[in-house]
């Protein structure tokens, strides 16, 4: 057992690390004001955007690690203060330098790019992009019938979404927000969630985004604030990011509120990006997304979400929004692998905070010292392992399954139908 001395030791330095992220708050810092957008299509959407970032000065979180690092030893738990530090250290360096080449080596760094591998040394981001397009494109022979109108306006959504918050969390549910200038059309924070005015919406995207935003990110925000002795669990940073969008984005799927729309979206993200990083400018993808979508003002937003803090000539753009799909591999493998490993105890502690997959073999350790709290929240998916273990199971077996054999004898039936 831990002395109470080393206990403290430990809560210390998770405070020191959870007040050197305080100051880094990469998407208001990168993010463009509405007359960017304003003067792009005022100039006949044929000239770069003009952007200028606010100076960013890493100096308060550098100070901070430093003395976190001083106290830091040479423990598993400690290996795992060190891994989130230097996280750490490249986000407030990366804020330092927007608009250069060396903002796209830390973003890579740190988010990963569409050609990052996997664990298995072989899965890419950009190869699920790739096989998803161009099955996309045999799809259009199949009648999938008429999607549902965007008929749902902010404020039906703002309703609904607060009815479920409001089940799910109680007295520390989010505020509802609907404001006139966002990124997305829904970001959430611990304390809100805001939803774009102008965004129209699906039925299928209303239970995207109780599942995506509040039944995971607020979630994971709330059980990390619960934490008393990890305070580094209560907020996010760039080190968390793939593994909190990848459960976001495995939530989707396993309440069947993703569709053929939003997987393309995400998909699309990760080819723009591989583009730029291959020299293709904002006006070259922004062309690309035009084609893609039947709105000039959604093109824009889809461009700027890859060039934002990055180089607009190309070849050094803003890679974090590879994280929907790598981070979906990884959190559905991740699920599988410790469910066909008889682990399926340490499938909560994915949701005790903001943390990475990695961190889970140090979590346990802590939580068996009682410093690290069972999540109070969770989804109501995850909180049904009859349904998710079950479901887990069959995938798990499907991954062992030989399907190049099986695809060349169903390939070889199909080739008989006219």
């Amino acid at each position: 057992m831990m002395t109470e001395k080393e206990k403290d030791r430990i809560r210390h330095v998770a405070d020191l690390l959870y007040r050197a992220v305080k100051p880094i708050r990469i998407l208001s810092h990168i993010s463009w004001p509405i007359e960017v957008r304003s003067r792009f299509f005022k100039e006949g959407a044929r000239e770069l955007p003009k952007v200028n970032y606010p100076v960013f000065d890493p100096s308060e979180t550098l100070e901070i690690l430093g003395e976190a690092r001083r106290l830091i030893q040479s423990s598993t738990v400690d290996e795992w203060f060190s891994r989130h530090a230097s996280t750490i250290e490249k986000s407030a360096h990366m804020l330092s330098v927007c608009g250069t080449s060396e903002y796209f080596r830390l973003s890579s760094e740190i988010y990963g790019t569409p050609l990052s591998v996997l664990p298995d040394e072989t899965s890419t981001s950009y190869a699920l992009a790739c096989q998803f397009d161009k099955l996309m494109a045999t799809f259009t022979k199949i009648d999938l019938g008429a999607p549902p109108p965007a008929c749902y306006l902010a404020q039906t959504v703002a309703s609904e979404m607060e009815k479920a918050v409001r089940v799910m969390f109680n007295d520390e549910a989010p505020e509802i927000l609907v404001v006139d200038e966002l990124s997305a059309n829904a970001l959430a924070g611990p304390k809100r969630i805001r939803i774009r005015n102008s965004a129209c919406f699906t039925d299928k995207d209303i239970n995207q985004l109780v599942h995506h935003e509040a039944y995971v990110h607020v979630a994971t925000s709330l059980n990390g604030y619960a934490q008393p002795n990890l305070k580094i669990l209560g907020t996010g940073h760039p080190g968390t990011t793939k593994t909190q969008e990848g459960l976001a984005v495995f939530a989707e799927f396993v309440t069947s509120s993703m569709d053929l729309d939003r997987m393309r979206r995400l998909a699309d993200r990760v080819l723009a990006i591989q583009m730029s990083i291959e020299g293709a400018d904002f006006l070259d993808v922004y062309y690309y997304f035009l084609e893609r979508t039947s709105s000039a003002e959604q093109a824009f937003e889809n461009t700027r979400r890859v060039f934002r803090g990055g180089v607009l000539g190309g070849g050094a753009p803003f890679t974090k929004d590879v994280v929907y799909l790598d981070g979906l591999l990884r959190v559905h493998n991740f699920l599988r692998a410790i469910v066909s490993s008889g682990r399926a105890d340490c499938l909560r502690l994915l949701f005790c905070g903001k943390l990475d997959i990695e961190d889970i073999p140090v979590l346990y350790e802590l939580s068996e010292q009682g410093l690290c709290s069972a999540p109070k929240y969770l989804p109501p998916w995850a909180d049904d392992l009859r349904f998710l273990l079950c479901y887990l199971t069959y995938s798990a077996f499907l991954s062992g399954v030989d399907f190049n054999q099986i695809k060349s004898h169903y390939e070889a039936m199909l080739s008989n139908i006219p």
